[in-house]
């Protein structure tokens, strides 16, 4: 299911060109257009779910892929020794901008904490 004014769901639909990085039957990854850090991957579901508050039970095996991909992407983009960042923003207070669960892959840099 996907949501036709949804961003990321027009990425996935290859309706906006994106730098995919990774591709699988449920899981996409693609450089972030604005990067916070050298290595800025954004990874998505295939599938709209407008945030990790709006997840279900059954979307545990998906968010665990999710998780996963973020590690492989880590180790291909050579960020995994140094360390890296994931981050998954919910809700307006939480900085989430685009409506589709989406979680963020920050590597290359040091980076501080707390985060903003």
């Amino acid at each position: 299911m996907s949501d036709p004014t949804c961003l990321f769901c027009k990425i996935v639909a290859g309706q906006i060109p994106a730098e995919v990085v990774h591709r699988t039957d449920d899981v996409l990854a693609f450089r972030d257009i604005n990067p916070a850090a050298p290595t800025h991957i954004l990874v998505i579901p295939i599938e709209h779910i407008s945030s990790l508050a709006a997840a279900e039970d059954e979307h545990r095996e998906l968010l665990g892929r999710i998780a996963l991909a973020a590690r492989d992407i880590a180790i291909e983009e050579g960020v995994s020794e140094s360390g890296y960042r994931t981050v998954m923003n919910t809700g307006g207070d939480g900085g989430q901008s685009v409506h589709h669960l989406h979680l963020h892959l920050l590597g290359g840099r040091a980076l501080s904490w707390p985060a903003g």
